[in-house]
């Protein structure tokens, strides 16, 4: 019977918070000892004593075959990196058990498994050894682990000297060459330029297909598609979503997303980043609406036909230089198109903003996009003092409606604009 190279069976770890409950000033501690010290001491010791249970992982199940190359998204907290430190055995689980066929490596985070004085040589040796490998493998590999990494310049230098992106490139290299059976691999690789980061996918592709298996967590969408089959999704700890890549791929980037072609306050409110005044806000994001020519709410549109955003604000005081923003980005929030209300200095007093509620339209123009699915952000800044931002809060799907070529790289194009031609006979050939 085939075995699965990594099972897990209900794994759950527990972390406990603890909070000061009240916060005092060195002279009210003074003060309340002095009146009553033992009421002080009581009420002091129990807010210390105050915990909060948080489980960062809860009840996951999955079972992971020999050679599958797996992805594992979520966003930040999620438990992605807990996840993987418990596989790896540098955390204990709380509850449940991870069963491991084969030898790990792992890439968690810059600089593990290396020593900061040991030069690059050693370290090869060092992690090598961790990883349970003999010397005369590691010896076997060492040429193609340094030439890999394209530190050889700097291979008798201590570690600690090393830049955080040539740390990844060596840790990367001896992590892989050093032909572990599971192979984990944690969002490190962002840290390394795009041409090592092409190299380590690739280098992960060739793993994969001699029958070792990956574990692999990114922020990257376009690299986890290109490099898995399946994909896990990981929502508070748990498995919110587990098969094909594209569907599990498509539901993470729609989490934050309304579908309705519009977001109001009650939404905004939960979703809102950037530099939010709590107290004494002098702008509030009210409503983001996509509509078409017509006016009318809507999510799909044409490519010949204009895409219309609406930015409902109130301003709660005069505002001298207030800038709306809305961009267009891609599925990996790549930007595609970004403008404000004004880019011209000389029309400087549409900055301006007496105390009251707006509404900004912002045109995109017919016969631009190509056949995609497109996401929007908007930016609303009251100029060094308040910046609300909704990051990929809308999203909408454009159907090409152009010339023919709807096949082969061309189909895949961002955009597709309907530009201006002019032919002249230059010469006639007889």
């Amino acid at each position: 019977m085939h075995k699965a190279a990594i099972q897990i069976k209900g794994l759950s770890k527990k972390y406990n918070i603890s909070h000061q409950r009240n916060y005092l000033a060195l002279r009210d501690s003074l003060e309340g000892l002095l009146k009553n010290p033992f009421a002080f001491l009581k009420r002091k010791n129990k807010g210390l004593l105050e915990k909060e249970v948080f489980w960062a992982l809860k009840d996951i199940c999955l079972e992971i075959k020999k050679g599958e190359v797996v992805g594992i998204i979520g966003r930040n907290g999620a438990g992605k990196t807990t996840f993987l430190k418990i596989i790896s055995r540098i955390t204990c689980p709380t509850q449940g058990e991870v069963i491991l066929r084969g030898r790990v490596g792992s890439l968690l985070e810059v600089g593990t498994g290396f020593h900061p004085e040991l030069t690059g040589r050693e370290n090869i040796y060092f992690n090598g050894s961790i990883l349970g490998m003999r010397k005369k493998e590691i010896d076997k590999k060492f040429d193609q682990i340094v030439e890999f990494s394209g530190v050889e310049k700097f291979l008798d230098t201590p570690v600690k000297r090393f830049s955080s992106g040539m740390q990844v490139r060596l840790a990367f290299s001896v992590a892989a060459h050093l032909d572990p059976e599971i192979l984990l691999v944690d969002e490190v690789l962002a840290v390394g330029d795009a041409q090592f980061q092409k190299k380590c996918l690739g280098k992960m592709k060739d793993v994969s297909q001699g029958g070792r298996t990956v574990l692999f967590v990114s922020h990257n969408m376009t690299a986890v598609r290109n490099l898995c089959k399946r994909t896990v999704l990981l929502e508070s700890g748990r498995v919110a979503m587990d098969g094909p890549t594209e569907l599990v791929t498509a539901a993470y980037l729609d989490q934050n997303l309304s579908l309705k072609g519009f977001v109001d306050e009650k939404e905004i409110s939960g979703k809102l980043e950037g530099v939010v005044r709590r107290r004494n806000p002098t702008i509030l994001l009210k409503k983001v609406t996509l509509l078409n020519s017509q006016g009318a709410l809507c999510n799909a549109f044409r490519s010949d036909e204009p895409v219309v955003v609406s930015v409902l604000y109130e301003c709660l005081e005069d505002i001298a230089d207030l800038r709306v923003v809305v961009q267009v980005v891609d599925e990996d929030n790549n930007p595609v198109i970004i403008s404000q209300n004004s880019d011209r200095e000389e029309e400087s007093e549409l900055y301006l903003r007496k105390r009251g509620l707006y509404e900004s339209f912002c045109l995109i123009p017919a016969n631009l996009f190509g056949q995609r699915r497109f996401y929007i952000s908007v930016h609303l800044l009251n100029l060094k003092i308040e910046h609300l931002i909704l990051n990929k809060i809308l999203s909408f799907d454009v159907n090409f409606q152009g010339y023919n070529l709807q096949h082969g790289e061309w189909a895949e194009s961002i955009l597709r604009p309907m530009l201006d031609w002019k032919t002249m006979l230059r010469e006639a050939r007889g």
